[in-house]
């Protein structure tokens, strides 16, 4: 029996996030760190296997409540449900003619949940890589992210932006450009202008994540997407500047201007806060990592923050006053 299987990795915004979702322009990678998988393999019958993320039985109240935190009242199954229907329908709408074996699929994940390292758009872009692969279909890579976001989008009702999808299906590190006059259509999907940078430019990053302190991807954008739509200037304004930002960032990294790195992420958390009321525990964070001497922004939504240490001396004091505020500490792994 085949058994096919096939990983997504989680994603930290480097330089420019939010915008991605609002015309801008982002830089993120991805962190091999923490990843979601899924396993296929040929069954009697369509079967989706439920994960350790899906749990319907409970020892006590409390860690019932606390599942429910982590991992909402849907865990990953309808992540894995609406990646095949999307499929399907993929297939369906450009005549690719499908064979009838049928699958057993199931999936893992080690990502963090709700703390903006792209935990349920890794667990959709690994179940569309197996079964591309089970029924040899190739979606065309500069199509791929968009076929994930439309998946998320219409089938969950998660608004986003492409950054997630592009950095998982990219992989290393990669500079988004989604302004309007640079995003075309292909194959019936808009996508933007993706370009690689080598990961040997990056200086060491690190990422710090605390599952107490995060929130669903669309508790942050809701808001945000009426304000911008709205036309309110503040928000106009930054989403402007967080494309500047990475502009003057992944021109730094081309130069090898390491020194200059750590002002431009500092400055995308201050643009950010000056903008949105965040939740004091996010803050918290990132206050902490930059009494450490270190710069740091979040890596995404909330929950998880992504910066720049010097050395092991760095990171090693950094990493202890994490724990102080219950927060984990990893050297980030993209190459």
């Amino acid at each position: 029996m085949e058994i096919i299987r096939q990983r997504a990795y989680a994603r930290a915004g480097l330089i420019g996030n939010p915008s991605d979702a609002y015309n801008g322009k982002v830089i993120a990678v991805i962190v091999k760190n923490f990843y979601a998988q899924a396993t296929l393999y040929e069954w009697d019958r369509l079967e989706i296997v439920p994960s350790d993320n899906d749990e319907s039985v409970f020892r006590s109240l409390d860690e019932l409540t606390q599942d429910v935190r982590i991992h909402g009242y849907y865990g990953g199954m309808r992540l894995v449900k609406a990646a095949i229907f999307g499929f399907a329908e993929y297939c369906k709408g450009r005549g690719l003619s499908l064979h009838k074996r049928n699958f057993s699929i199931r999936y893992e994940t080690s990502i963090p949940r709700q703390v903006g390292l792209a935990g349920s758009s890794a667990i959709i872009t690994a179940t569309l890589r197996v079964l591309s692969s089970f029924y040899q279909i190739e979606i065309p890579k500069a199509v791929f992210p968009s076929l994930v976001l439309l998946i998320e989008r219409e089938q969950l009702g998660i608004p986003a932006g492409l950054q997630d999808r592009v950095a998982q299906v990219y992989e290393g590190c990669t500079m988004m450009n989604f302004s309007e006059e640079a995003m075309i259509t292909e194959d019936g999907f808009r996508r933007g202008i993706y370009e690689k940078i080598p990961v040997m430019l990056l200086p060491p990053l690190y990422v710090a994540y605390s599952p107490d302190c995060g929130e669903p991807t669309e508790v942050f954008h809701n808001n945000l997407r009426f304000r911008y739509d709205s036309g309110e200037p503040a928000v106009v304004e930054a989403m402007k500047q967080f494309a500047d930002l990475s502009v003057q960032f992944r021109q730094a990294l081309l130069e090898k201007r390491i020194q200059d790195l750590p002002p431009l992420m500092d400055a995308n958390f201050d643009l950010r806060r000056s903008i949105c009321k965040l939740p004091k525990e996010q803050i918290q964070m990132v206050e902490t990592a930059r009494a450490c001497g270190v710069c740091a922004k979040f890596a995404g939504s909330g929950g998880a923050v992504v910066g720049i240490y010097s050395n092991e001396t760095a990171f090693t004091k950094l990493e202890s006053a994490m724990k102080q505020i219950n927060c984990e500490t990893v050297k980030v792994i993209c190459g």
